[in-house]
């Protein structure tokens, strides 16, 4: 059983858009996953820009990957590099604690992940 941040059974993140590494809704992860997609986050526009401007653009629809484009208010699992990323220039998104696995823990103590708790 995975686990979130909190040791607790992992939660689903999403399946309005179906997110995760494995497309399950959750934000599990396993050796393949080489990107560390952890972080179940709320969607801002704010981070939408600042991921595109780094190259990673999920905004735009690739139906091609069954990617239906994100908009502000979607939960996605986000790249725990990524979401540090973002939290160093000031605009990490809100997150889904007991959506978030544990590995995140790896990159972020569990005090500042509680600072972007989504309310």
């Amino acid at each position: 059983m995975a686990k979130n941040v909190f040791g607790e059974e992992l939660l689903n993140c999403s399946t309005d858009p179906m997110t995760g590494y494995y497309r399950n809704g959750c934000c599990e992860t396993g050796e393949d996953d080489l990107g560390t997609h952890t972080v179940c986050a709320v969607m801002t526009r704010e981070f939408l820009e600042f991921s595109l401007s780094r190259g990673n653009d999920l905004i735009t629809p690739r139906p091609e990957y069954v990617f239906p484009g994100l908009k502000p208010g979607d939960k996605w699992c986000l790249c725990a590099s990524r979401w540090v990323e973002a939290y160093k220039v000031g605009l990490a998104p809100n997150i889904v604690l007991e959506a978030t696995h544990e590995k995140t823990l790896q990159f972020i103590p569990l005090e500042e992940l509680v600072k972007f708790a989504e309310k």
